[in-house]
């Protein structure tokens, strides 16, 4: 057999560098996820002190200790920059040592799986805030097969990632296109106020027919809501082709939550949601819907809200936003551009999961070759 077995502990050691001198600014600031991805910090840090944050070197990993049910916030800098990540979570990178024993992206296949979740989740320890800790991931164990035949699993897994982010580049290409497409229509195009161009709807759940609930959240899509012990009777309903909007939140989310339900069926919403449709064919919903979701709007949106004790946005003044009108040419010719976008950003998700589920693969796939030898 060609594998050696390691404790995690003889392989990697902590990193300790913090952003001491404020070499690194809030731009430089990330967080994680449970996907075991590296993400732009959601919190605000434009008022922390940032020079207690851990700097995490290309190459080094990075984990939150506080673990999630059943997964473990987990990130790999893959890049060639540095980055700072809060000082409540554990930086660690490959002692020196023992880099020709094994490889950052091999190693980060072990962890980017869910068996090391599971074992990772059954390690901690906790009440009310289970936590894992640097001394418990020390104590796991691996199989390591030779470099060489690591190298060749990492190659196949970067092959599959270089193509996955030239397809990823080119969605921004198409995204800017489609702002630009949008920006001609600001000057030049015939502005009309929203109220002007929808009807409202108050249509009731009153059969108590439809049981799963929806919110609307930032990103303009339904997702699923818990109301519990709520009387569905009193609740919106949503049908195709119309919208929902939780203008409660705009202040919160500096955005409009509305949604457009593009399906067949029925959905019912909170009775605090407004609901509308187009109110002739003078505008496409996915036009309107297209507007109403730019990030230009949702500021403005944003901004209008400074009347509302609770930064929500009044009904009144959501109504008067103004729309541009182009043609139906022409906005359908910017949704047939939006609906490719939409449909290649779900492939692109779906390479990003393939690709993620590789991982348990390759791991098997490398420990089996290196039996062998």
């Amino acid at each position: 057999m060609a594998l050696t077995k390691y404790c995690l502990g003889n392989l990697l050691e902590l990193t300790t560098e913090t952003n001491a001198n404020n070499e690194y600014g809030a731009r430089d600031v990330r967080g994680m996820t449970i996907t075991k991805e590296i993400i732009p910090t959601k919190a605000d840090v434009s008022n922390t002190d940032l020079s207690k944050f851990l700097v995490v070197h290309p190459g080094e990993f990075v984990f939150n200790p506080r673990t999630h049910g059943k997964k473990i916030g987990f990130g790999y800098n893959d890049t060639d920059r540095s980055f700072l990540i809060s000082w409540n979570n554990i930086a660690f990178r490959i002692k020196v040592t023992m880099r020709d024993k094994v490889l950052s992206e091999y190693l980060f296949f072990h962890f980017n799986r869910a068996e090391w979740d599971r074992e990772a989740c059954y390690r901690s320890w906790g009440s009310s805030t289970e936590v894992f800790t640097w001394e418990a991931l020390c104590e796991m164990e691996l199989d390591l097969p030779p470099l060489s035949v690591q190298q060749k699993y990492v190659d196949i897994y970067n092959s599959m990632l270089a193509n996955q982010r030239c397809y990823e580049r080119g969605l921004e290409d198409l995204k800017l296109t489609i702002d630009a497409l949008l920006e001609r229509f600001k000057k030049g195009t015939k502005r009309i106020p929203l109220g002007e161009l929808i009807i409202e709807s108050d249509e009731r759940n009153k059969d108590d027919a439809i049981q799963s609930v929806n919110g609307v959240n930032k990103d303009k899509r339904f997702m699923p809501s818990v109301a519990n012990g709520a009387d569905l009777t009193k609740y919106k309903l949503v049908r195709k082709k119309q919208f929902s909007c939780n203008l409660m939140h705009v202040g919160r989310d500096v955005a409009v939550p509305v949604a457009l339900n593009s399906n067949d069926e029925p959905i019912i919403v909170s009775p605090a949601y407004i609901v509308f449709s187009v109110k002739n064919d003078s505008i496409i919903p996915e036009f309107l819907l297209m507007w109403l979701s730019r990030t230009e709007t949702d500021r403005y949106a944003w901004f209008m809200c400074d009347t509302n004790v609770r930064s929500g946005m009044e009904k009144k003044r959501f109504f008067e936003i103004d729309i541009p009108v182009p043609s139906i040419q022409e906005q359908r010719a910017i949704i047939e551009i939006y609906d490719a976008l939409y449909i290649r950003r779900e492939v692109n998700e779906r390479l990003k999961s393939q690709i993620k589920d590789l991982c348990p693969i390759l791991v098997k796939g490398a420990v089996e070759e290196g039996e062998r030898e």
